[in-house]
């Protein structure tokens, strides 16, 4: 009996500081260890977008590469918990691959965005996190550009962004990992509305199209 009670009790002492490890590792998620707590944190942060756009039979070759880049801000609500809203520029869109008797290279639909999401950034490990939110984007440009083979670009055609929806809202979610004042990260972002207007050829042929994007960044807090 008394050899049980000592396993027992050891068993709950083991466990008690497997608890407490876990515990302070929640709680000393971001802050570095020049910092004696957690405290808001503003940075910038840029990285690469893997956009398309979606319908009913979206196809993962008309993906095309484009640019993120903006400011950040990471606030503690409490230990294991923050709200990042972020201001950033984003690329979505979409590309056609052309192989004909003119030459090779891929059409490129460029959307540009001014969007800002907020998200709930939630402590899964010390340094590790999960962003999850929604997002809203403003449709700032539209053109159309024509990548060459050689790796030259000539833009096409500028388009009317009024035969576009301005705005764009969504949801966002994805991982990211702090390293003291850095952190890197990968986001997808999910559009819920509809990209064109009909009534004109370009929204018209587009008013079915949603946004989709995998984003990776990194970023640096101060």
């Amino acid at each position: 009996m008394n050899t049980r009670k000592f396993k027992m009790k050891g068993a709950l002492l083991a466990f008690s500081i497997f608890g407490a490890g876990v515990c302070s590792s929640f709680a000393q998620e971001q802050q570095t260890n020049v910092e004696s707590g957690i405290s808001s944190k503003f940075g910038i942060k840029a990285g690469i977008n893997l956009a398309n756009m979606y319908t009913d039979d979206v196809r993962d070759e008309n993906m095309k590469l484009g640019l993120n880049v903006g400011f950040l801000a990471k606030v503690p609500l409490t230990r294991g918990l923050s709200i990042q809203p972020e201001l950033l520029y984003s690329s979505k869109g979409s590309k056609l691959t052309y192989d004909n008797v003119f030459g090779e290279g891929e059409y490129r639909f460029n959307l540009h965005y001014v969007e800002l999401p907020v998200l709930a950034v939630i402590n899964l490990a010390r340094n590790l996190n999960l962003h999850v939110g929604p997002y809203v984007g403003f449709l700032a440009g539209v053109n159309i550009t024509d990548m060459n083979n050689d790796g030259t670009v000539d833009e096409i055609m500028e388009l009317d962004v009024d035969n576009f929806n301005r705005f764009d809202i969504g949801l966002s979610g994805g991982l990211g990992l702090d390293i003291q004042n850095f952190t890197i990260g990968a986001r997808y972002n999910y559009g819920l509305g509809e990209i064109g207007k009909s009534g004109s050829i370009p929204g018209g042929l587009t008013n079915n199209s949603k946004n989709s994007v995998i984003s990776f960044y990194i970023g640096f807090g101060f």
